[in-house]
């Protein structure tokens, strides 16, 4: 009788949702891994120069909804036929180097605060499941739900089943709270994005990090707490003249252009082209 009684009043289990692009790392894991797979002969140099540019942009001026989406379908043709073997060897063998230094010394301490206190801990994510569980085995975090990918005979098909954006990054969470009898209204949502505030609002307990804009003004309407995370800064890199075969003059006009670009987005699209740039 005491042991039904435990589990009928026993509390729900509590979960930890994190964002990871711009809320666990200070990069984009959509493009991380560019100059690797361009090195591993997975792309061309004129595809790692747009990897690399795409980077910088979203690095600098986030990404409209539109955005997202035109990378996701450029991504995903990209790597069609890629052989999943090898894909999980680069980024397994370049992590350390490529994606370890932009982990939020800051997330990392959250992660292990919220593992310690017996919360389960999820890293969910529109960047590519593929992607994201190296860094999330990074973290020692076990589950991971992102955005998925079709495969057939070891190859990536290019196709798409599953993307976490928005409201379907939302829909995700509610669902495995329900296949896992998590307490949402005891539960934790972490991320930096307007995006994601349909997924913030399902926990008792949002928080914003880094947050843009939109969200910004979002968290202060409702009360939810805003945390600021700075160890690493966030940094981009435009890729070397010599690794891509790029003539140094290019490298130097096409950053110019991309900064550039940081200007000319908040000139021209003022307070409402800033609370549309989204992140992953």
């Amino acid at each position: 009788m005491r042991s039904t009684l435990h589990t009928m009043f026993a509390h729900a289990p509590v979960a930890a949702f994190f964002d990871l692009d711009k809320t666990i790392i200070a990069t984009s894991s959509a493009f991380a891994f560019g100059k690797e797979f361009f090195k591993g002969g997975m792309i061309t140099r004129q595809e790692a120069w747009e990897i690399s540019l795409s980077k910088a942009q979203y690095m600098l001026v986030g990404q409209s909804s539109e955005k997202m989406d035109t990378t996701r379908d450029t991504l995903a043709q990209m790597v069609a036929g890629w052989e999943v073997e090898d894909i999980q060897r680069i980024t397994r063998e370049t992590l350390r180097e490529v994606v370890a230094p932009a982990i939020y010394a800051e997330a990392r301490e959250l992660i292990a605060a919220h593992k310690n206190a017996g919360h389960h801990v999820i890293i969910i994510s529109a960047s590519a499941r593929i992607l994201v569980e190296p860094i999330a085995q990074e973290l020692g975090v076990d589950t991971v739900v992102a955005t998925e990918m079709a495969v057939k005979d070891g190859r990536l098909t290019g196709e798409v089943t599953r993307y976490l954006k928005g409201g379907a990054k939302a829909e995700a969470v509610r669902q495995f709270a329900a296949e896992h009898d998590f307490d949402l209204t005891n539960s934790y949502a972490y991320s930096d994005s307007a995006t994601d505030i349909p997924m913030l609002e399902l926990v008792g307990n949002p928080v914003a990090v880094n947050p843009d804009r939109a969200l910004k003004k979002h968290a202060l309407a409702n009360g939810w707490q805003a945390r600021t995370f700075k160890n690493p800064e966030p940094l981009f890199q435009m890729p070397n003249a010599r690794e891509v075969g790029i003539g140094a003059g290019v490298i130097a006009g096409v950053t110019a252009l991309a900064v550039a670009g940081v200007f000319i987005a908040r000139a021209v699209g003022g307070k409402g082209s800033d609370d549309k740039r989204h992140s992953a």
